[in-house]
């Protein structure tokens, strides 16, 4: 695995043990369909959450959460809806954002995480 990579998987473990410790039930993570990957889907109480996991080196241009445009966003919907679609999910769902930003040369102590609730909040985005 090359170090990008690495720092990646990295991220997205430390964003699934901060689901975890928010007391949400993971159902699993790197979940794939016909319209993308899922990072973690996760349960909070009655709700299904789409966590999608953004990782940023201190420096980079743009923040973590703002690298998620309205294309991603899209694209997250639709694989959503499709998982929900699957699963015969009867509850309400949402899309919630994790952005984990690095120091690439300091252990994790030195990593901020920051999290967006609802990122779609409630928009009706189109197929």
């Amino acid at each position: 695995m090359k170090g990008t990579q690495a720092m990646g998987r990295r991220a997205e473990d430390r964003a699934a043990g901060y689901v975890a410790s928010l007391g949400w039930k993971i159902l699993g993570r790197n979940v794939t369909n016909r319209y993308g990957e899922l990072d973690i889907v996760a349960e909070d109480g009655p709700e299904l959450v789409i966590v999608e996991v953004r990782y940023r080196t201190l420096g980079d241009v743009q923040s973590p959460i703002d690298s998620v445009g309205p294309k991603k966003l899209r694209a997250l919907v639709n694989a959503g809806r499709a998982l929900v679609r699957d699963m015969e999910w009867p509850g309400f769902w949402r899309i919630d954002l994790v952005g984990i930003t690095a120091d690439r040369f300091a252990d994790e102590s030195g990593w901020s995480l920051e999290h967006v609730r609802d990122a779609t909040r409630g928009m009706d985005i189109p197929t």
